[in-house]
């Protein structure tokens, strides 16, 4: 009796043994970002975020532990490494929008995060399918796919990470709520006129993306919106002469160094922003605030509702929502030194 005892025991093991590896290996289907349907194993534990923003969604939602393969991008964020110092040690096998297939398949990826452009590229799909990869685009080309994004990525990690993505949610519609109760307000006077830069000086936005969408949830008109610009490799510019054509008041810039080119170039001299010192460096964070992949995008608006409007956002404490976002989502209590580097947005890049 004793010996039957303990071989039931034994087979309850393995039976318990085999359910638990059967469910380990179970899939899901979720929709990603474009619309496709794709299977994923029911337990996430390996990551492989070949699209930066995904990264900064992953580590928002308490996963950055789960990352093995990033962009070398995602590596200059120093907020972002300093809160997670394995994404320094991350794999990187995507560079200059081609995939190592053989680096990406010895981190032995549960799911891969790539881009829209990403999807779209023939042979960078074929060299993920040949190798069966679980593949979810993850992309924030707008505010309505931004919102998606982090709910996809909420929904495939699972658990915390759900409720996570739930909180961001409730957060960026308050932003938006925000802004949206302070327009009666602007609309009474005048509105100001933004220009926008991304990362080149004459690099600006086009209308219906997530930049020219956020900002105008603010109220301000955003020159260069509905005007005829310049297109190289999916981007747009305009040229200097059209921007002086717009004069606008105010000039916002994301990336690090152009706000002080503007100001200090003698070419720029003669713009109403410029004259009036009204060319400002947008904050920077995890990701550069605002940026067409950044997950601040609710501290954006906040950011510039009150640098636009003084006045209207006057009962904004936009301290203390830029502490309660990074407490919130990554754990980061915020000091006096962090608030100010944040808002600088100064050394908070890694040189490429």
């Amino acid at each position: 009796m004793l010996l039957l005892c303990i071989l039931f025991s034994f087979a309850s093991c393995g039976t318990s043994e085999a359910a638990a590896d059967l469910k380990e290996k179970e899939t899901r289907v979720i929709v990603d970002c474009v619309g496709r349907e794709v299977e994923v194993p029911q337990r996430v534990d390996r990551i492989a975020c070949l699209y930066a923003f995904s990264g900064h969604v992953t580590a928002l939602l308490g996963q950055a532990d789960k990352i093995v393969a990033v962009v070398n991008g995602l590596q200059r964020d120093l907020l972002l490494t300093e809160m997670y110092p394995s994404i320094l040690d991350a794999a990187v096998p995507y560079t200059e929008g081609s995939i190592n297939i053989e680096e990406l398949v010895k981190t032995e990826p549960d799911v891969v995060f790539i881009r829209e452009s990403t999807y779209e590229t023939t042979e960078e799909m074929k060299k993920l399918e040949a190798f069966d990869l679980p593949v979810v685009v993850i992309d924030s080309n707008t505010i309505e796919q931004q919102r998606k994004a982090v709910a996809v990525v909420g929904e495939i990690c699972g658990g915390d990470a759900l409720k996570k993505a739930g909180e961001y949610e409730a957060f960026f519609q308050e932003a938006v709520d925000f802004a949206g109760s302070k327009k009666e307000l602007i609309e009474k006077g005048r509105k100001v006129r933004v220009y926008h830069s991304i990362n080149e000086a004459t690099r600006t936005d086009m209308q219906n993306t997530l930049p020219a969408q956020w900002i105008e949830l603010v109220g301000v008109e955003n020159v260069s919106v509905g005007q005829e610009l310049g297109a190289l490799e999916g981007k747009t510019y305009a040229n200097l002469e059209q921007i002086y054509l717009w004069d606008p008041e105010l000039i916002i810039c994301n990336e690090p160094g152009v706000a002080n080119y503007m100001l200090e170039d003698s070419k720029w001299a003669e713009l109403q922003a410029v004259k009036e010192k009204k060319v400002y460096q947008m904050p920077i964070g995890i990701s550069r605030w605002g940026h067409p992949g950044s997950v601040e995008t609710p501290l954006a608006i906040y950011w510039l509702g009150k640098l636009a409007y003084p006045e209207e956002y006057k009962d904004l404490d936009l301290d203390a929502k830029t502490r309660e976002f990074y407490g919130t989502f990554f754990k980061r209590e915020l000091t006096g030194e962090d608030l100010g580097k944040i808002f600088s947005g100064e050394g908070m890049r890694k040189d490429q």
